[in-house]
């Protein structure tokens, strides 16, 4: 599998409560916070919903 680096860029406040949840399951939480995983059909839908608050980069 391919690896992504995924970075918050924008807050969660008055986001919908699965937005808010979605960004916790990616192990995010604060702006400009990045993490590296797998990217599975999991995580590729779970970056689809929440597109608008973070930005991806492959590696």
């Amino acid at each position: 599998m391919a690896k992504v680096q995924i970075t918050q860029k924008r807050s969660i406040i008055k986001r919908p409560e699965t937005q808010q949840r979605t960004i916790q399951a990616l192990g995010l939480g604060r702006v400009n916070k990045s993490v590296e995983v797998e990217l599975t059909p999991q995580i590729a839908g779970m970056i689809t919903k929440v597109n608008h608050l973070v930005s991806v980069k492959e590696l």
